[in-house]
């Protein structure tokens, strides 16, 4: 059994010295290290010796085996060397190459500006879950079934009741459920709705706002709005408020800033029209603070959407949201 040990360990090693490619090693590695391999069978064999030869035996192949694996990573790595140091043309004194570092995603940069904008403003931050269900998304915001404005929303549906959230409004009913006035919070994340092209994602990421207090105002809204609007561009954009329809809000309005690409002159981005919209706003229905069980003649208040990749596009004049979810580190390095 000794002498069989020793044979075999004098074989391999000098079969893995002789080895001059990784081909060959691997051959090596295979007859005596593999499944059907010498010293494989070899271990599988101790249990028909002598029962006392079974330890010492068990033990010295163990150990061959350790032996022979060092051996042929060292050889492995003996012939990677010879191999890298016979290339043409490489001078090993030069330095590497340095690695690449990331940056902040131009979505996420936008994310942050816009909440630290609303937060310096006073505002909280409010969060709520991505799969939504059927009564926070669209109910308790004045959406019952069969309410056209739903069909606007392109919904993804898991169940009859539970959907993918179609924007962060949500989290304005389940706040003011658990929150006496004055509240003022805002509610960012990712929002899916069945749209794709240009400048639709199935997912995309909102910001929407709430204000709810005793007195507050239309005036109120066009106050914090112009506010961001000038700390989020500049104070010499221009900007006004459209009337519009969304079912949570009465009276609604969308907000158009003055073209950032041709600064009003008219031109492709603004359909030559010199106005950009950005977002929707508007007075928080009376119906939904009943559904939330405020006092409606004590009680009013705003909301507003933003969009981030919008606002990201008109920033940063960006002209394929599709850029956004593409890694291309060219574009992504610009920011």
């Amino acid at each position: 059994m000794h002498n069989q040990i020793h044979d075999m360990e004098n074989q391999a090693l000098d079969e893995i010295q002789a080895a001059g490619t990784l081909e060959d090693l691997e051959m090596v590695s295979v007859r005596y290290l593999g499944r059907k391999g010498i010293l494989t069978a070899f271990l599988r064999g101790i249990s028909s010796l002598p029962e006392d030869q079974r330890p010492d035996a068990g033990k010295k192949a163990n150990q061959l085996k350790v032996k022979l694996e060092q051996s042929i990573q060292q050889a492995r790595s003996r012939i990677q060397t010879a191999k890298t140091d016979q290339r043409p043309g490489i001078d090993v004194t030069l330095p590497g190459r340095r690695r690449g570092y990331g940056s902040v995603h131009p979505i996420t940069r936008v994310l942050d500006d816009i909440c630290g904008i609303f937060m310096r403003l006073g505002f909280d931050i409010a969060e709520g879950p991505e799969v939504e269900t059927d009564y926070y998304n669209f109910e308790a915001l004045n959406i019952p079934k069969y309410h056209p404005a739903r069909d606007m929303q392109d919904t993804f549906y898991v169940s009859d009741n539970i959907v993918l959230r179609t924007h962060t409004s949500p989290s304005q009913p389940r706040t003011m459920e658990k929150t006496q006035p004055p509240v003022r919070i805002i509610s960012a994340g990712k929002v899916f709705r069945c749209d794709s092209d240009l400048t639709h994602t199935p997912m995309f990421h909102q910001i929407e706002g709430l204000m709810v207090d005793e007195k507050i105002s239309f005036g109120d809204l066009k106050g914090v709005l112009t506010t961001f609007v000038h700390q989020f561009f500049d104070r010499q954009t221009a900007l006004r408020f459209r009337p519009s329809y969304f079912p949570f809000t009465e009276p609604s309005a969308e907000v158009d800033i003055q073209c950032v690409i041709c600064k009003g002159d008219g031109c492709r981005v603004c359909s030559k029209t010199g106005w950009l919209e950005v977002l929707g706003s508007g007075m928080v229905h009376p119906a939904v603070f009943e559904n939330v069980g405020y006092d409606t003649k004590k009680y009013t208040g705003f909301a507003f959407g933003v969009g981030i990749e919008r606002m990201a596009m008109l920033k940063y004049g960006i002209d394929d949201i599709r850029k956004y979810f593409e890694n291309d580190m060219r574009f992504l390095g610009q920011f």
